[in-house]
């Protein structure tokens, strides 16, 4: 054994009440003989039995994406001026194992090969941030282009990893752990067969299953059957929910060592206890908390002279694409609104015109991408635009970590179906008076902590930023499961 160390359908704007599930159903008490008599209690015996199957099976479920809300409700995110980072380590401290490298490290090595078309090597260097962005001096302050990098949108792998390796909490004895965490690069692993013609689900799988197989020979795994372990995976929970041998992506988060693991994804699956959304990496990586106030100061005073912007593309292989009605109706209201051309690869990993484009407008589009979420929602407030939502699930139901509880105060949603039955965006935009415009975006930059991964060994002083938000709402909930004492085997 080997060492450890350290469709589309209209939603509702109002999040639908998050289901009890009966947890504790008593076998004996509902079975007692003067019960059986009558036909009205064995039907309600036999309806609270399908009724906890389903609820037992919802986080390892292979159901389609759903256009309602989850089971499980996320707790809401604390404004950031409100709860300064912790410097003792209130919530836990982490053990990280000491994975064999070829579930990470040998991944990057390789970088080379992780695509068929282009090497990876280039967005992978610099821990994930990848290469210092350029031709931004004209643009933003002088003094903060140090802050910004071309850093590739399915980076969060590396980013969490070396982040983790200096977090203030972590600890070198697995004993006094809280939580461990697992530090495979499951996206990278697992893109390397995404498009590739010759590849089988075993190619795919097979990282993941002998990483969980390593992880499970460890005593601490033991401890808790895997509800105090927690992995960053640095792509969409789709990739990693293959249903059928020939379908796309690995079975990883299906496999079963994966049942109790709680993940941290770019997107996650609503109805997954265990899938926590957190924010896509964006190209702002403050090194210190005085990058953070500067920019902050720097988008709020910011002149804006376009109402509303989209950067994007159509998509010519879907019908009746909804992003060509965003654009249909951006160049029929060119006076208001400017748009961004990203057909291609032009926008992968941010441009200095999407960044110009999202700082000097109010509000931004943002259409779901190729799934329900995108980068370009976090580029977008990192500006200091206001986001302009056409699916619940792009945001609301993704990121309650993250983001403000109440949807309304720091963002727009307008139904996709009345867009595509005429209602005018820029209609609905002009009506927001100056003030509400005003107080938006106060909230978007109040948050804006949250979204972003500083580039610091050690964190930023006296901020949490989302790699913060996230590892303590992980330790955060292995505390609560421990107190209610109640786990999935």
């Amino acid at each position: 054994m080997l060492p450890i160390s350290d469709k589309p359908s209209s939603e509702p704007t109002a999040k639908p009440k998050t289901p009890v599930l009966d947890r504790k159903n008593s076998f004996n008490t509902l079975l007692k003989p003067y019960l059986s008599r009558s036909w009205l209690f064995i039907s309600i015996f036999l309806l609270q039995i399908l009724l906890l199957f389903m609820a037992r099976s919802l986080p390892n479920s292979s159901t389609s994406i759903s256009t309602q809300h989850q089971h499980f409700a996320s707790p809401i995110a604390p404004s950031p001026s409100s709860s300064p980072i912790k410097t003792h380590c209130t919530f836990g401290k982490v053990f990280i194992y000491d994975l064999p490298p070829m579930f990470n490290y040998e991944l990057v090595q390789n970088c080379d090969d992780l695509n068929p078309w282009t090497s990876r090597c280039e967005a992978l260097s610099n821990h994930g941030y990848g290469r210092r962005a350029t031709g931004l001096s004209e643009i933003i302050p002088e003094n903060l282009t140090n802050a910004w990098y071309w850093t590739d949108q399915f980076a969060l792998e590396l980013i969490f990893h070396n982040r983790m390796k200096n977090y203030r909490c972590r600890t070198l004895e697995p004993e006094s752990a809280t939580a461990f965490y697992i530090p495979f690069y499951a996206g990278l692993a697992v893109g390397k067969y995404l498009w590739s013609d010759n590849s089988t689900g075993k190619d795919r799988d097979r990282h993941c299953e002998m990483m969980l197989k390593w992880v499970q020979n460890q005593p601490y795994w033991n401890r808790s059957n895997g509800w105090d372990h927690f992995i960053s995976m640095g792509r969409i929970t789709w990739d990693f929910r293959r249903s059928k041998d020939r379908d796309w992506g690995s079975r990883c988060i299906y496999l079963p060592g994966m049942r109790n693991i709680t993940r941290l994804l770019i997107e996650r699956n609503s109805w997954d206890y265990f899938d926590i959304g957190v924010p896509y990496p964006t190209g702002f990586h403050p090194s210190s908390s005085s990058d953070v106030k500067q920019w902050q100061h720097f988008v709020r005073t910011r002149h804006r002279k376009t109402l509303y912007c989209f950067a994007g593309a159509t998509r010519g292989f879907i019908k009746n694409d909804f992003r060509g009605l965003l654009l249909s109706q951006c160049f029929s209201e060119s006076d208001s609104c400017r748009v961004v051309d990203c057909g291609g690869s032009k926008c992968s990993n941010g441009t200095s015109a999407i960044l110009e484009t999202f700082l000097d407008s109010d509000f931004c589009l943002q259409p779901r991408g190729d799934s329900f979420t995108r980068r370009s929602i976090f580029d977008c407030m990192v500006a200091g635009s206001i986001p302009v939502f056409f699916w619940n699930r792009t945001a609301y139901y993704q990121y309650e970590w993250f983001l403000p509880g109440e949807p309304g105060s720091y963002s727009v949603y307008i139904d996709r179906n009345d867009v595509k039955n005429g209602k005018s965006i820029k209609g609905v935009l002009k009506k927001i008076s100056r003030e509400e415009v005003r107080k938006m975006r106060e909230k978007v930059i109040d948050y804006l902590p949250n979204i972003v991964y500083g580039k610091t060994s050690e964190g930023l002083e006296g901020i949490r930023d989302a790699f913060d938000v996230a590892v303590e709402g992980v330790l955060s909930r292995v505390k609560e499961q421990e107190e209610t004492g109640y786990k999935w085997r």
